[in-house]
C-alpha cells in the first residue's frame, strides 16, 4: 500500500475510509442492455463530497487498487474538494465496482464486486497516518465493518482512538442486506457502541444494532426502547431516519425533536441516507442545535432524492435556500 506524501496541516473537521467503487449506472434494466453512466460511489465518500460542498475540510483516507477505477475515485475525490492526503493505493487488488439498474419508477437494485477488492484488504496499520493528523469528528458507517475483518478491525481501532482523544465519534448504521445478515452485523456493531457519540439509523435498522424488534404493528414502542437501549450503551444521542416521513433525534438529557421531511420530486433515493450523514455532521460542526442539525440533514437529504447519482445534486453553502423557492422557478 502506498500513500500520498506529506502530512495534513491541521486537523480535519471530518475523517472518515471505506470503500468508494467505480459505479455504472443505468436508467433501466440490465436485461434489456441499457446504456450505462460511469461514475465513483460509496457511502464515506459520498458524505465527505457533501461536507466539501459546504466548505467543510473532509478528510477519506480509505484504499483503492493501482488501476484506472482506482485512479478515477481519486480524481473525482480530488475534484469535489475532498483530502485524499491520506488515501492509500494497493499494488495488487482491484478496486471495487457496483452497477446500479433502476428496475421500475424509483425502485433501484445494486449489484456489487467487491470480494478481494484493496478496500476489503484495510487494517488499522494503513489508517494510523490519518488518525494520527487528527480530526474533530470521525465517521464511520457500518458498511466498512462488513468488507472482511481487517476493515472491520480497522474501525474498532479507529472508534477506540477518536474517543480516546476526545473527538466526536459517528456511526451511520446503513445494513447492506447483500453484504451481511442482520444478525452478523449486530455481532459486530454492537461492541462499538460504548465508543459512538452519535449514531445515525433508519427506523428499520435500529433493531440490528440493538436486537430489539418493534412491539406494536407500527413499530412505534420498537423504536422507543431500542433508542433507550443505545443510550444506556453510552451513544450520546441517536438519529432516526424515517424516509419521507422526515427524522427524530434523542439524547441523553432526555432532548427530543422531529422534524417533517422536505416534499420535494423523487428522481433517485440511493444517496439520501449519505447525504443526510452530511447535512447532520455539518450542523454538528457548524454548533447548530439539534433541531437545525435535522433541518440541514433534510435539507440535503432532499436534495439528494430530488437529482441523479449519489453525490451529484448536492448543494455548495450558497444554494442550501434553493428547495425553499416556488416548485418550476428559474433562478434569474
Amino acid at each position: 500500500m502506498s500513500t500520498a506524501p506529506g502530512r495534513i496541516s491541521a486537523p480535519a473537521d471530518v475523517l472518515t475510509f471505506g470503500e468508494t467503487m467505480l459505479a455504472a449506472q443505468l436508467p433501466g434494466t440490465l436485461a434489456v442492455g441499457a446504456q450505462a453512466r460511469t461514475t465513483v460511489a460509496g457511502a464515506e465518500s459520498n458524505v465527505a463530497i457533501g461536507l466539501a460542498r459546504l466548505g467543510h475540510h473532509a478528510v477519506w483516507a480509505g484504499l483503492v487498487g493501482d488501476d484506472e477505477p482506482g485512479r478515477l475515485v481519486l480524481r473525482t475525490l480530488r475534484g469535489e474538494g475532498v483530502d485524499i492526503t491520506r488515501a492509500g493505493t494497493h499494488a495488487t487488488a482491484p478496486t471495487g465496482a457496483l452497477l446500479r439498474e433502476r428496475r421500475v419508477a424509483d425502485l433501484a437494485r445494486v449489484h456489487y464486486w467487491r470480494s478481494h477488492s484493496a478496500a476489503s484488504l484495510l487494517t488499522p496499520a494503513d489508517l494510523a497516518p490519518a488518525l494520527g493528523d487528527g480530526a474533530r469528528i470521525l465517521h464511520l458507517t457500518g458498511i466498512t465493518c462488513a468488507l472482511g475483518p481487517g476493515p472491520l478491525e480497522a474501525v474498532r481501532t479507529a472508534a477506540a482512538h477518536a474517543q480516546a482523544q476526545g473527538w466526536t465519534v459517528t456511526l451511520d448504521v446503513n445494513h447492506r442486506q447483500r453484504l451481511w445478515t442482520a444478525e452478523e452485523a449486530g455481532r459486530a456493531l454492537r461492541p462499538l457502541l460504548p465508543h459512538i457519540t452519535v449514531l445515525i439509523a433508519s427506523d428499520d435498522e435500529l433493531p440490528v444494532v440493538t436486537g430489539v424488534p418493534g412491539g406494536t404493528p407500527d413499530g412505534e414502542d420498537g423504536e422507543e426502547r431500542a433508542v433507550g437501549a443505545l443510550l444506556d450503551a453510552g451513544v450520546r444521542e441517536v438519529v432516526v431516519k424515517r424516509g419521507g416521513e422526515g427524522a427524530a433525534v434523542r439524547d441523553r438529557q432526555g432532548t427530543r425533536h422531529s422534524l417533517p421531511a422536505l416534499r420535494v420530486p423523487v428522481r433517485d433515493t440511493v444517496g439520501a441516507g449519505d447525504a443526510f450523514c452530511a447535512g447532520y455532521l455539518s450542523g454538528l460542526l457548524d454548533g447548530l442545535p439539534p433541531a437545525g442539525r435535522l433541518a440541514r440533514a433534510n435539507t440535503l437529504g432532499a436534495f439528494a432524492v430530488a437529482s441523479d447519482g449519489d453525490w451529484e445534486g448536492l448543494p455548495r453553502r450558497d444554494e442550501l435556500g434553493l428547495l425553499d423557492a416556488a416548485p418550476g422557478s428559474a433562478i434569474r
